[in-house]
């Protein structure tokens, strides 16, 4: 066999295998999904697990994998099975220690949480861990070997020409609601923990203030949270706001690009987060953010210059920055600019795909 003929041979073969274990589409799914299309361009992969697959030709059963991943590659190298969840660390542990696949685990943690002992107990017998932050970081036992920050699509997540003009068009409210010149939000699963109490009561105490703006709630709400949104929409209706803080429901996963694209500010109000995405998605839509000490939003975004960052469940500190963001058109606009600007050089999904693969190349 000559040297052309065995490169595209060795081209052609499975380098990554990437967990895939969760049928829930969560952020870590979400994270999963956006790479997938670039890291496709670096590196012949296959996923073990169709949910939420795009395109199902990618998906590999665990006893494939067990089966392809007996030998190493022609030329001798390990093939990466990269594990998200902590079942993906047994999956993968398993393929190694029972079925002897010739594989290096690595493990991305963007928790931060204490872990349990059994998690450590995993942790310490991967091959390489990943952190996606520093702050994720700070909770694991062994210090990780790269922090690689997750990245956004910035071709899918882009600022309109004119927001007013983009929020005008966009389909999201009852025709009946008068929709202002401008729109704000906080996206995600309607719950406590995602602080959508403290958006909707920092709306209410601001927004008669500030006629031009029109708050919405988008995300689906789950039985366990009716009484939640109820409350809160009882508060809305007693301060006269109920056209103006709306809870629009469930949206499709297609269309939030163009819902961020729309909007001038977007709020994320969490407890506790593992990276979160939201502010880097409306980031790179152009839209100014306002973000809690949570996940890597303080290492995100530079408070001042591409919105604020404010202290877990601190409502007053929520209603002063909302009053900073709203009372300033042109300081709101210029917010969103340099939010797309940091996202552009810091936070794509192609730096993101790039430095995975070469790390995984390291290894191999």
């Amino acid at each position: 066999m000559n040297a052309s003929m065995s490169n595209k041979k060795h081209n052609k073969e499975v380098e990554l295998i990437i967990g895939n274990s969760n049928s829930n589409f969560s952020g870590v799914t979400s994270t999963m999904l956006q790479l997938l299309s670039e890291q496709q361009k670096l590196i012949n992969l296959r996923v073990m697990g169709k949910h939420n697959l795009p395109d199902e030709s990618l998906n590999i059963g665990f006893l494939q994998v067990a089966k392809m991943c007996k030998t190493p590659l022609l030329d001798g190298r390990f093939r990466i099975f990269h594990a998200r969840r902590v079942d993906e660390m047994i999956q993968a542990l398993t393929l190694k220690y029972i079925f002897r696949a010739k594989i290096k685990i690595i493990f991305s943690s963007a928790a931060q949480r204490q872990r349990s002992l059994s998690t450590f107990w995993l942790t310490d017998r991967m091959d390489a861990v990943l952190a996606m932050c520093k702050a994720s970081a700070s909770y694991l036992r062994r210090k990780p070997d790269a922090i690689i920050y997750h990245g956004v699509k910035d071709d899918v997540y882009i600022p309109p020409e004119n927001k007013a003009e983009a929020w005008q068009a966009l389909d999201l409210l009852p025709v009946t609601t008068q929709k202002g010149k401008f729109g704000i939000a906080i996206l995600g699963r309607v719950r406590e923990q995602k602080g959508v109490h403290l958006f909707v009561k920092g709306c209410i105490k601001v927004l008669e203030q500030y006629p031009d703006y029109t708050a919405v709630v988008v995300g689906s709400i789950s039985s366990s949270n009716t009484d939640l949104v109820k409350s809160l929409k009882t508060e809305i209706e007693q301060a006269g706001l109920s056209e103006r803080i709306v809870f629009t429901g469930e949206q499709n996963f297609a269309d939030i690009p163009k819902i961020f694209s729309a909007l001038s500010l977007v709020v994320a109000l969490s407890d506790n987060e593992g990276f979160g995405l939201t502010m880097l998605e409306a980031m790179s839509s152009g839209a100014a953010v306002l973000a809690t000490e949570a996940g890597a939003w303080p290492e995100v975004i530079r408070s001042g210059t591409d919105g604020y960052v404010v202290p877990v469940n601190d409502l007053s500190a929520i209603v002063d920055k909302m009053n900073l963001l709203l009372s300033d058109q042109d300081k709101l606009v210029q917010m969103g600019i340099n939010g797309r600007e940091r996202v552009l050089e810091h936070y794509s999904v192609k730096r993101e795909a790039k430095q995975l693969v070469e790390f995984f190349r390291t290894l191999m």
